[in-house]
């Protein structure tokens, strides 16, 4: 009886810590649909993120659906975009890369949409992961640098560490062990200095890893405990699977096969009967080698683990898939940055023709208000000052557009008003010049006709002589 009492009492613990976490997100989501600060809303968005959260992708799909319905509500690509990159999130957690990469990209588009590169450096870390979880590190290195550049132009700091934390990683995993120590180290400064500890699980990961490789075992070990520590109390699923992992490696290549052999089950253990089984392929892997010399049994056990888990990785038709959604990706930036590239071009081009124009205008101009040999009219003086006046609004128009861009994050409304600010600002200068020119004008005009009468008069007056 007693015994039931325990169980009943820990089930609805259970079910009140999901139903405070819902609640939590709901709260969240409330509070970036009434953010209209793009910088504070992606804050909001980041702070989703957390390691006990990445533990239930159907939590993160049905969220990533909510925030997806919120954001055709209120319009807002940055929360589109962040709703995309959840969902794709969710499916990958759950082994459907392919749905995942299409997600992931649909949220990059939206992002580069925005101008926001925080938003932007966020899809983009995302998206590398499918390729780490799937052994193609060169191609998540790539994504990830791009992510990490991004996330320096931006404004979040913690964004800035998701990049480099999972460089740490990948890097390790492609045993480019200098890149690997330079990244997480970098990694840990930062996250000392913002305060914020949700990355120091990983960080310490790849540390412990590193120095595993390098050969420095009681450093490695130090960092291995102090990730152990970070991960009492929390549900570590995945990565507890990689802690281990990495610690069953260390054993092996110190020829601790016991020790190995202990880590590597614990590997396995952390994501049996979760959507994370595919990460036992490396574990499994260890253990096969080690039991098959010595135990048969164990052997096929581990055997058939190992082929299950890279069952889910390479099916072939899903590698097909993925390789053809990765080209077409890839065909999409290569033609979008070579729109960026010409519109870029024709923007400076046209900067230039406007920059002659405003030239051939001031100098006529000049040459008018300058020349004492005739009369001008001040009619022609007023045309050329609306004419000057359009050249140097569609100058500045094409100099401050990129910038106003990346400011007002595309919105037509605050492009327009900034557009209205300037106008305001030369509408004024425009008016002291046109009347400075103006009585310039007709002061040289009466100077002329001064001149010639003088010169009438005298002519007159040598005739009557």
């Amino acid at each position: 009886m007693m015994k039931k009492a325990i169980t009943l009492f820990c089930f609805v613990v259970s079910l009140q810590t999901v139903s405070a976490q819902k609640l939590n997100v709901d709260s969240i989501l409330q509070k970036i649909a009434v953010e209209e600060d793009a910088d504070k809303k992606i804050e909001l968005l980041a702070g989703l993120h957390t390691n006990e959260f990445n533990n239930s992708p159907n939590l993160v799909i049905e969220i990533g659906l909510k925030m997806l319905k919120q954001s055709q509500a209120d319009k807002s690509i940055i929360e589109e975009s962040a709703a995309y990159s959840m969902l794709g999130h969710g499916y990958r957690l759950m082994g459907n890369n392919i749905k995942g990469l299409d997600y992931h990209h649909k949220a990059i588009a939206l992002a580069e949409k925005t101008g926001n590169f925080s938003l932007l450096a966020m899809a983009e870390n995302q998206l590398a992961h499918i390729y780490k979880d799937r052994g193609e590190n060169e191609k998540a290195i790539k994504i990830y640098l791009s992510s990490s550049a991004h996330a320096e132009k931006g404004k979040n700091e913690v964004v800035r560490i998701w990049p480099l934390s999972n460089l740490g990683t990948v890097y390790l995993l492609n045993n480019n062990l200098d890149s690997a120590l330079i990244v997480s180290q970098r990694a840990y400064e930062n996250i000392i200095r913002i305060k914020d500890n949700r990355l120091l699980f990983l960080t310490f990961v790849n540390l412990a890893a590193v120095q595993s490789r390098m050969g420095n075992a009681p450093l490695a070990l130090t960092y291995f405990e102090m990730a152990k520590k970070q991960a009492e109390g929390k549900a570590y699923t995945r990565y507890l699977n990689l802690l281990y992992t990495f610690m069953a490696e260390h054993y092996k290549a110190v020829q601790q096969t016991d020790s190995c052999a202990l880590y590597a089950k614990k590997a396995i253990a952390a994501v049996s009967n979760t959507p994370f089984f595919y990460l036992s392929n490396k574990p499994a892997q260890m253990l096969t080698d080690i039991y098959e010399k010595t135990n048969c049994d164990s052997t096929l056990k581990y055997a058939k683990v190992l082929k299950t888990a890279n069952d889910s990785l390479t099916s072939s038709k899903v590698n097909q898939q993925i390789l053809l959604m990765t080209f077409e990706e890839d065909l999409r930036q290569q033609e979008l940055a070579a729109e960026k590239i010409k519109n870029e071009e024709e923007r400076k081009q046209n900067i230039q023709y406007a920059l002659i124009a405003l030239g051939i205008i001031v100098l006529v101009s000049l040459y008018l208000l300058l020349s004492r040999s005739f009369i001008t009219n001040t009619k022609l003086i007023e045309f050329f000052g609306v004419v000057a006046l359009l050249i140097v609004f569609e100058f500045l128009n094409l100099l401050l557009h990129p910038f106003l861009e990346r400011v007002t994050h595309h919105s037509p409304i605050l492009m327009l008003l900034a557009l209205v600010c300037i106008a305001a600002l030369l509408v004024p200068l425009h008016h002291k010049v046109e009347k400075w020119a103006t009585a310039k004008l007709v002061e040289k005009n009466k100077q002329i006709r001064l001149k010639a009468a003088k010169k009438t008069i005298e002519q007159l007056e040598k005739k009557d002589v």
